[in-house]
């Protein structure tokens, strides 16, 4: 296959940014985005050249590292899988691809691709946890769940951090991501005894800052890789006037 790539290349936080083409043959279908991005980077460095700065680790799908807008959509066109599980199949011969980190004010860009996703850590620094006894792990079944509650919570679980909701929203809203940290813990006896101050607290750090508010287009479920559920934000809702209420 031979690609035109057009990649954001950004020196520093403090940089002006833009579009760097690249005409790059020889790419293999076979290779995955990330694979192409190496093997570019290979060439460059031979070349001379400043290699493109991005983030990933596990490769694997699981990690959430990986994001970036390929031809404008969070982790490319395909529903349901992380940048590192694109494949170039996906592709024209002769395609141009766009490739440009996320846009949005919490998340600032430190160079080319790779952007600063810790407002994602503060949020949960701020109350995704519950308090417990430690020690030995308690008896299985110890505390009684509802198999359908207990369900729900781990499909909220499953989200990576990726941030591709607040990319693929208009408002940069990180309404689903918080959403479904607070439904893990408020679908669970273990996360109800701080309920209350959670959502409050989680809450009022995604506004402090700067992510914005939700107009329910459903931009972010439908770019979400791991198919988090809209209807979290509604359980998360509830739980904030809840809170607020008593």
């Amino acid at each position: 296959m031979n690609i035109k790539l057009k990649i954001w290349r950004q020196k520093n936080a403090e940089s002006k940014g833009a579009f760097v083409k690249y005409d790059f043959d020889g790419v293999s279908p076979e290779m995955s985005f990330l694979e192409m991005l190496d093997a570019l980077n290979k060439k460059l460095i031979e070349e001379g050249d400043e290699p493109v700065a991005f983030d990933h680790d596990c490769r694997e799908g699981i990690c959430g590292t990986c994001g970036m807008y390929i031809n404008g959509r969070p982790h490319g066109s395909v529903q349901g899988i992380t940048t590192c599980h694109l494949s170039m199949r996906k592709f024209k011969n002769r395609a141009t691809i766009y490739v440009e980190p996320w846009r949005a004010k919490p998340f600032p860009v430190i160079k080319d691709l790779i952007v600063d996703r810790s407002a994602f850590d503060k949020i949960m620094t701020a109350g995704g946890f519950i308090s417990t006894n430690v020690g030995s792990a308690p008896d299985a079944h110890a505390i009684p769940v509802v198999k359908e509650k207990a369900d729900i919570a781990f499909d909220s679980t499953i989200c990576i951090g990726c941030g591709a909701c607040v990319a693929a929203c208009k408002n940069a809203s990180a309404m689903l991501f918080l959403s479904a940290k607070v439904s893990q813990y408020a679908l669970l006896p273990q996360g109800r005894v701080e309920a209350k101050e959670r959502v409050q607290a989680m809450v009022l750090k995604m506004d402090e800052l700067g992510f914005g508010n939700c107009t329910n287009t459903g931009a972010c479920e439908a770019e979400c890789p791991k198919n988090i559920s809209l209807s979290n934000i509604a359980r998360m809702n509830r739980e904030f006037y809840k809170a607020k209420i008593t």
